[in-house]
């Protein structure tokens, strides 16, 4: 064997070792590629797709430290202070329907004493379909009143279903109300309404409609259970540096919606001084406001006046304090607030 055809040899034994390597050889695999959370923008700030769907979320909330101070706030005292945190969380999305939302927000209150002080609850909770509403949750009388903290124009969580129609510068809802228990069958030792009965239902009816720098809101709500009703007008309009405020509202007799008065006319002024600095005087007045064992309207009348200001401190941090005199009690009362929205 010649040097040749040694050389030769060696070669091909090489490249046959070369090439059974390279056949077993582990080729690392590509890492699969991660989806990172995208913005949203389809429904206003704050709003992100959940990762794989096509549905937008929101997170906020608040947390919040009060302290309430007036006559008999608990108990014989004349002042509390509390804690409250809200999360809330809002998903959106686009049907063939129209948009749909998703609305949960929880609230947890916390004060000094026992554990059974606490409370954690829902306080909204409830779908949307396009104009269809349903669910447990602020209904008209709360959601659109004056900007202070001491008029008295209604307040009620309701579990509902509405449909809502609404333009640009018009809105119109209508809307069936459970109302459970709620129906008037008597008088505590105290004065105090005592109700009960079975499963009623309440029917509320809104229009609002905005005029350039005026608006205006004919809220109406009937209660079957007791068979008296409730109206009330709000309206707004700019005027010099801020903006006033007008409202009224009659009660047939007693019922879910409004059992303050049978009449009350309330006016409020927002003055917006600063950037962050905010003073809103108010002023209400009541007509008639006991009740008799019929559930009509009877009683001395009285009024309420004061001042609400607010300050933002930093961003995401305000303050308020409100005091107003209230005029049936002879005493002060208002609050002390602190802020941290998110």
């Amino acid at each position: 064997m010649n040097i040749k055809s040694l050389l030769l040899g060696s070669a091909a034994s090489l490249l046959a070792i070369s090439n059974s390597q390279a056949a077993d050889a582990i080729i690392a695999a590509e890492p699969e590629s991660m989806e990172y959370v995208r913005v949203c923008d389809a429904f206003g700030a704050g709003y992100f797709y959940i990762p794989g769907t096509e549905t937008c979320l929101k997170v906020g909330g608040y947390v919040r430290f009060q302290v309430n101070f007036g006559e008999d706030i608990v108990g014989d005292d004349d002042w509390d202070a509390f804690t409250r945190g809200r999360l809330a969380v809002t998903s959106k999305s686009d049907t063939e329907f129209g948009e749909l939302t998703g609305f949960i927000a929880l609230h947890g209150d916390a004060s000094s004493g026992s554990s059974d002080e606490q409370e954690f609850y829902f306080d909204e909770v409830y779908l949307q379909l396009g104009g269809f509403k349903a669910g447990t949750y602020l209904n008209w009388w709360d959601a659109n009143d004056l900007p202070g903290e001491l008029d008295d124009l209604g307040s009620n969580r309701l579990t509902s279903i509405a449909y809502i129609y609404t333009s640009d510068a018009f809105t119109a809802g209508i809307q069936l109300d459970e109302l459970s228990d709620e129906e008037l069958v008597g008088f505590d030792a105290d004065g105090d309404v005592l109700t009960g009965g079975g499963q009623n239902l309440g029917l509320e009816a809104v229009v609002q409609a905005a005029f350039g720098p005026a608006a205006i809101e004919l809220l109406g709500s009937y209660d079957f259970g007791n068979e008296d009703g409730a109206v009330r007008a709000i309206a707004s309009a700019d005027v010099g540096p801020g903006t006033f405020y007008l409202s009224g509202v009659y009660s047939s007799g007693y019922n879910v919606y409004y059992g303050s008065a049978q009449w009350t006319v309330a006016a409020a002024y927002a003055w917006k001084a600063t950037e962050k600095f905010e003073v809103i005087p108010e002023f209400q007045y009541f007509w008639d406001t006991e009740l008799d064992l019929e559930g009509d309207f009877t009683g001395e009348d009285f009024w309420t006046a004061g001042v609400t200001v607010n300050y933002a401190i930093t961003e995401g941090l305000t303050s308020k304090v409100a005091v107003a005199y209230d005029d049936s009690s002879e005493d002060w009362l208002g609050l002390v607030r602190l802020q941290r929205d998110f």
